[in-house]
Parts: C-alpha cells; sequence; structure tokens
C-alpha cells in the first residue's frame, strides 16, 4: 500500500477512537472507552491519573447525570509513522438533574482534547490525553420542547444505538 493512503487510514482511524471515546462516556459503555486508550495512558487536565483509575471516575459520577453529550468538532491530526498527535475540538454537555425543586441545569464546556497516539502491535490506541477547557457555562433547563416519548437516549447499552 503506498503511504499517501495508508497516512489517510491511519487518520480514518485515529479519529473513529476519538468518536468511540465520546460514545464510551456518553453510553457509560466503559468496555469501549477502555479499548480506546493503551493500557499505560495516561490522562491530564481536569482529571489526573490514568485510564483505570478514569474509567472509576466515570462510574462513580454517573448517578447526576441524567445525560451527557460530547460533540467533536474540528480535528488536527498528524501521523508521523506509529505516533501522532491529534488535536480535537469538542463540546460537552452535561444534563443534572434538578434537586429539591430547583430546575435541571445543563454544564457545558467547550475545549480541546489533545492526544498523543501510538500505534502498538498494530493497533492505534491513546497513549496520553490532556484536557484543555477553553470556556464552560451553567444553564438552568427552563423548559422542554420534545415530546417525553422521544426522549429515548440512555446512558447504557439499552440506547437505541446498540439496537441495529
Amino acid at each position: 500500500m503506498n503511504s499517501s493512503l495508508q497516512h489517510i487510514l491511519d487518520e480514518l482511524e485515529i479519529r473513529k477512537i476519538v468518536a468511540r471515546v465520546c460514545r464510551g462516556v456518553d453510553r457509560m459503555d466503559l468496555d469501549l472507552l477502555r479499548s480506546c486508550f493503551h493500557s499505560d495512558a495516561a490522562l491530564s487536565g481536569g482529571y489526573e491519573g490514568g485510564i483505570e483509575d478514569f474509567i472509576e471516575y466515570c462510574r462513580s459520577g454517573r448517578a447526576p447525570y441524567i445525560s451527557t453529550t460530547h460533540f467533536i468538532g474540528n480535528q488536527l491530526i498528524e501521523v508521523d509513522g506509529d505516533a501522532a498527535w491529534a488535536e480535537s475540538y469538542v463540546r460537552a454537555s452535561h444534563r443534572l438533574a434538578g434537586q429539591n425543586g430547583q430546575p435541571d441545569t445543563d454544564r457545558v464546556a467547550h475545549g480541546r482534547y489533545i492526544d498523543r497516539f501510538e500505534r502498538r502491535e498494530g493497533k492505534w490506541r491513546i497513549a496520553s490525553r490532556i484536557m484543555a477547557v477553553d470556556s464552560d457555562r451553567v444553564d438552568i433547563v427552563t423548559g422542554h420542547w420534545v415530546p417525553e416519548t422521544q426522549l429515548n437516549g440512555r446512558r447504557d447499552r439499552s440506547d437505541p444505538s446498540y439496537s441495529s
């Protein structure tokens, strides 16, 4: 295979891994999340530690959230052999259930995932990630416009995306 085609295939695989991380967190598919990182990966920027501790952090922090959505925007990927650097813009929304008569709130952050990827034994995975937060806000949910019957997204494998 020529090097230009391999370079494109490498970039596509890296893009898919970034999307899988988002899906893993949003659907609480922790096996999927784990598969995106090398076992010795280091994470920093808000959360500091390794991937197994991050998975436990996600699991233990799940309870208050009704939903989470991580949306990837611009991506810049630079592949150099079996290593790559990627910067992926992200908007992360976390719907927090209101308590004691208070309304739900949306916690929204805009930032970037700054990842170092390594291909080991033929497989790309994240070797290190820095989460750089550029801005954030908290929005009070004052109403809903989607009928309750259409709110069918789930934070587990009962989500409709797993049925196809």
